[in-house]
């Protein structure tokens, strides 16, 4: 690893580039096309959402950088179609992201799939950096900062002030080269089949199922310790998740999470009752007073039948703190396979969680196979969707240290 002192970090300041203007129709697109189907090697990818101001996780800029054809800023929301034709010029080039999990579904909306793909924050987990930002990766590995002061931004603004669209281009701006520089560290130590294979996993990962009762999620349900309460959560939830939906705002600008939680706790039966929980009378929420006031009659008024449940249980095992209550000993096989994987992991210089999901832990623990055997561990890590290097790394140590537990049963 490259450790820069202070003394040595460059501010990246302009897009070597200049800020290049922004693709926002069909003609522009093609050029765009043209261009970066004509350059050579990896291709930085980025793309900025209006997280916390817009319902929709779209992607209202996105950004590419190839050698041969400089940086790209598209506005996919003037395009009249996705970026599929562009997915389909690059082929099978390597598509640079970091933080690939969070870009991808808002690319993939767009027809953008990426056929290869290379992680530059997931390649730094497996090298061992503490921190895997892109500006603190991008500073102790090349030596250069990155001004990080509109990553919150509300990018559905438009048109885009002339500052955000530089801090965009200088994301790209050194992608491939970090993505070149960790490549060689990941080489040197070994690990770049894992990588390799942490990156297909993510390409052929299914999209996620949608979360049952994600009103359950509300920020402090936990206090709410009545059915009918959680019934008031429910109704306000959902006419929230409606009204923001429509509006394409973000909830949270709708109506706070914790004024959710204040009006089951407090049952407010007027609007006056309603507006002196201070969260409804702000802009947003004030136009729905009536709107809020009726989901709360409609709990207060519902049958006992017609009431939410306690939440049932998944399909995994219990939260950890109750296994020693439940069964001690799936807790000592917890407790067993964590030390191991601890020690492992610190071994290999790489997170325990990167080493071994935490939930595969807790599945194969809560209901080991019989055979305990590294073939036996071995078969039940590939059913839980393990890699093949995690695999041969913790196999054989976890089947020890099972057998050592078991032996003193």
């Amino acid at each position: 690893m490259i450790e820069e002192s202070d003394s040595d970090v460059v501010p990246l300041l302009e897009p070597r580039d200049g800020i290049p203007p922004v693709v926002n129709d069909a003609e522009g697109l093609a050029a765009a096309i043209e261009a970066l189907a004509a350059g050579t090697g990896p291709v930085a990818v980025d793309a900025e959402r209006a997280s916390g101001y817009r319902y929709s996780g779209r992607a209202y800029l996105v950004q590419l950088r190839r050698a041969g054809s400089g940086t790209v800023l598209i506005d996919p929301t003037g395009l009249p179609s996705g970026l599929g034709e562009l997915a389909e010029a690059l082929g099978d080039a390597e598509i640079v992201l970091h933080a690939a999990t969070q870009d991808l579904p808002c690319l993939s909306e767009l027809d953008f799939r990426p056929r290869v793909l290379f992680d530059t924050e997931l390649a730094g987990r497996l090298l061992g950096y503490e921190r895997v930002g892109l500006g603190t990766m991008v500073e102790t590995v090349l030596g250069y900062r990155l001004e990080k002061g509109h990553s919150a931004a509300d990018w559905s603004t438009r048109p885009l002030p002339i500052e955000w669209l530089r801090y965009a281009a200088l994301d790209v701006e050194l992608l491939v080269e970090l993505r070149d520089a960790l490549h060689d560290e990941l080489a040197e130590a070994g690990k770049l089949e894992w990588a390799r294979e942490e990156f297909a996993a993510i390409l052929a990962a299914p999209p996620p199922q949608p979360r049952s009762d994600p009103w359950r999620r509300t920020s402090g349900i936990h206090r709410v310790r009545t059915l009918r309460g959680l019934a008031v959560v429910r109704e306000l939830w959902l006419l929230r998740d409606r009204i923001a939906r429509e509006a394409d705002l973000a909830p949270g600008r709708v109506l706070p999470d914790a004024a959710i939680i204040t009006a089951a706790l407090e049952m407010p039966r007027t609007t006056k009752a309603l507006t002196e929980i201070s969260a409804f009378t702000g802009r947003a929420a004030r136009r729905h007073l009536r709107e809020w006031l009726g989901a709360i009659t409609r709990a207060r008024m519902m049958t006992e039948s017609q009431l939410p449940q306690p939440s049932a249980p998944g399909d995994g095992p219990p939260p950890a703190n109750r296994w020693a209550d439940r069964d001690p000993a799936a807790a000592a096989r917890l407790a067993a396979a964590r030390a191991t994987l601890t020690e492992l992991a610190e071994k290999h210089r790489l997170p325990t969680e990167n080493l071994l999901q935490p939930d595969t832990v807790r599945r194969l623990t809560w209901d080991p196979p019989e055979d305990i055997s590294p073939d036996g561990i071995a078969a039940r890590l590939r059913r839980l969707g393990a890699r093949e290097w995690q695999i041969a790394l913790t196999t054989e140590p976890l089947s020890a240290a099972l057998t050592r537990l078991r032996a003193k049963a």
